[in-house]
């Protein structure tokens, strides 16, 4: 059963189990953003991709997402590399309004530092945090 998580940033993160390039067991994230933030955010216009083999901090800017109201900053909810990107969302960056939680993941990261997903939301908190708001 894949984990996922939530940032007060409204960031998501697929939690997954993987096999490092030396047969260690490592974990993998998926990195998009929320159904509440793509709503707020309106029609999505551009998406700017982090880089693969980049490294990037929890909190850390990892992207960008601009719409035909603003433009976001996407961070990062754990500290990282970045092992791939979505180029579908080049190509439509609407995809981030007609499915968040799916076809629009933005990057995939291997987790460097486990404990940075203890202060990560479940879905519950999540909403919870976003009815607070």
């Amino acid at each position: 059963m894949t984990q996922v998580l939530f940032s007060e940033d409204h960031e998501y993160i697929k939690i997954e189990n993987g096999v490092g390039p030396d047969g260690s067991a490592v974990k993998l994230g998926i990195v998009g953003i929320t159904d509440f933030a793509q709503k707020a955010l309106g029609d999505v216009v551009y998406v700017e991709l982090p880089k693969v083999g980049a490294t990037v901090a929890k909190g850390g800017q990892a992207g960008v997402v601009e719409s035909v109201k603003s433009a976001s900053e996407i961070y990062s909810p754990v500290s990282g590399e970045i092992t791939e990107v979505n180029q579908a969302l080049a190509d439509d960056p609407a995809l981030v309004n007609s499915d968040p939680h799916g076809a629009a993941w933005f990057y995939k990261i291997k987790i460097a530092n486990d404990s940075e997903l203890s202060v990560l939301k479940d879905e519950a908190g999540y909403k919870a945090f976003t009815e607070s708001l």
